[in-house]
């Protein structure tokens, strides 16, 4: 049996990174009804209005953040979207950016209707896209990590993430989800990945570890068509921040190209060292980033 407490390993995150921690965040879990007794649930840090919004990517939880929050150190919102972590699953297993955008808007209106800016990382950072566009009244400034309406044109690009994600659905033990996860991220510490798991996998009554979110279901549509989503792109207006992860393949030079054409005041910056991932792989560098894009005036 592994013992989990989703708040007992904050120290741990900021030694591993060297942050100072000389007591335990404020850290609590709430959740929002948005309809048809669905929940969407989020972890809210510190005890002030929230400053910003965090959207994790597919296959992950609000826990992804748990280092950068630390490093930004300021009160803020970070949801686990409909299908992970500890929200509502969907009977129809279909979670687009834009019925995510719609289950957010109601949770963001409820938790922090006047942050600064929202944060969204892959299949969050299109979340937050359309989110922007429908509501820009929640949406002030916009900071996208490492995913374009561009980044399923070629399957190359995400391959090695959805081979993993679409991976084995349960393991023998934690000792064997840890293997492989330890396998599918090289560059990331034993520690760290550990910690993911404990946040993202569940141990069942007879053993087996299974993934807490809920996988997409094919139907007689196919895939997603992400290239609505660059109709957003131009119709925001909130100033925007792209951070690329420069191991990452997700974005390329010609998503790049595409929106600086729809959006030619965008500011893209990349994080040496950082693949998909950006706020597991350097939680500090993308927190500095988002200080001195949301805050320095």
């Amino acid at each position: 049996m592994v013992d989990y407490d989703e708040f007992a390993m904050f120290a741990e995150n900021a030694q591993e990174v060297g942050l100072p921690l000389t007591e335990a965040p404020l850290v609590r879990r709430c959740s929002v009804r948005i309809g048809d007794g669905r929940g969407v649930s989020a972890l809210r840090w510190g005890s002030g209005e929230p400053e910003l919004v965090l959207l994790h990517g597919g296959a992950q939880n609000a826990h992804t953040w748990d280092t950068m929050a630390l490093a930004l150190n300021r009160p803020l919102v970070a949801v686990d979207l409909p299908g992970h972590g500890h929200s509502d699953w969907w009977s129809d297993h279909r979670y687009t950016p834009q019925r995510l955008a719609e289950a957010v808007a109601i949770a963001v209106e409820a938790l922090a209707p006047r942050a600064a800016a929202v944060v969204g990382m892959s299949l969050g950072g299109l979340t937050a896209w359309h989110l922007a566009a429908i509501r820009p009244d929640l949406v002030r400034r916009l900071v996208i990590v490492d995913v374009t309406p561009g980044s399923t044109d070629d399957p190359r690009k995400t391959e090695a993430i959805t081979t993993f994600v679409n991976g084995p659905a349960d393991f023998a033990s934690f000792a064997e989800i840890l293997e492989r996860t330890v396998a599918h991220n090289p560059g990331r510490s034993v520690q760290s990945l550990r910690r993911g798991i404990l946040h993202n996998a569940h141990g069942r009554a007879d053993g087996r570890w299974v993934w807490r979110y809920d996988r997409q279901r094919p139907t007689a549509e196919g895939p997603f068509d992400l290239a609505p989503l660059w109709n957003d792109v131009s119709a925001v207006e909130a100033p925007l921040l792209l951070v690329r992860g420069a191991r990452s393949p997700v974005v390329d030079d010609a998503d790049i190209a595409e929106l600086l054409r729809r959006r030619p005041d965008a500011q893209v910056t990349v994080v040496e060292n950082a693949g998909h991932s950006v706020q597991g792989d350097r939680p500090r560098e993308l927190a500095e980033l988002i200080d001195g894009f949301v805050f320095a005036r």
